[in-house]
């Protein structure tokens, strides 16, 4: 599947192949640079690689080529990577890091790429996860609904914004990878770098409290409007987890979830 990329824009392979859910990797030079060409296989992977190209290099990495399906991309060659710093003591530079690429992303831009989904589509597994299950997702569910009914400050977002997702990318900083196909409320994309369960600390109480001050403070959100997005985002999280048969990892989740509920309640 690389074969036609790698003659059609002048390509040479420069590492292995990386398969994804939804894609297919391969690091390449392009024009003698380092770049990924990523081969996009769900309608979901193929309109994030529009939002790349839209965002013109601007927060995101750099798109050098790009044909609806297929995209060379800038490769992130720098050492940095905000998981390390989240988990040795610069927690807070992380979470700094990831807000500012975030601003980035949500300045606005004259025409968005169509397609993309508004949240009230991008909660369904929520609605249905209540439903089934009840209890902390039916909470979850209903200050989702509550957020929806209420957005402010729509923008164009990220969708997973992730410890992973933002890369070192040398002398261009820190940038964006992989994004979904969401339009929404900008408190969304914050929520998910407390959510985030591939962080081992995420449903620490002294962590959560600490990266909920900073990132309000450093995005300028409302306290307790991040907090309702955090009880919204973690229950869907969940439920997306339990889609796939991994309630372990949902149950992390719905304890962040508590987490925030608390500190609402407070």
């Amino acid at each position: 599947m690389f074969e036609r990329y790698l003659q059609s824009w002048s390509l040479s392979a420069d590492g292995d192949p990386i398969v994804t859910p939804g894609s297919h990797l391969l690091p390449v030079r392009w024009q003698g640079l380092p770049a990924m060409l990523k081969v996009a296989h769900t309608s979901e992977e193929k309109l994030g690689g529009r939002l790349m190209s839209w965002w013109a290099g601007d927060g995101a990495a750099q798109v050098y080529a790009h044909d609806g399906e297929a995209m060379v991309m800038e490769r992130a060659t720098g050492a940095g990577s905000l998981m390390h710093m989240a988990l040795n003591g610069q927690d807070d530079e992380a979470s700094r890091i990831a807000c500012a690429t975030i601003a980035r992303l949500h300045v606005p831009r004259p025409s968005p790429p169509q397609g993309l989904l508004s949240l009230e589509v991008w909660f369904q597994s929520l609605w249905r996860a209540a439903e089934d299950e009840g209890g902390r997702l039916h909470d979850c569910a209903a200050v989702a609904r509550e957020l929806l009914a209420t957005q402010q400050d729509i923008v164009v977002l990220h969708g997973d914004v992730h410890h992973d997702n933002i890369l070192d990318f040398g002398a261009r900083g820190w940038l964006a990878i992989d994004p979904k196909r969401v339009t929404g409320e900008r408190g969304y994309d914050y929520a998910n770098l407390i959510c985030n369960p591939d962080l081992p600390t995420c449903s620490n109480p002294v962590r959560f409290n600490r990266q909920v001050d900073v990132i309000a403070q450093t995005a300028g959100l409302a306290h307790q409007r991040l907090l309702q997005w955090v009880v919204a985002h973690a229950g869907l999280s969940a439920a997306w987890f339990l889609e796939d048969g991994e309630r372990q990892r949902a149950k992390i989740n719905l304890e962040v979830a508590r987490l925030a509920q608390k500190a609402l309640a407070q």
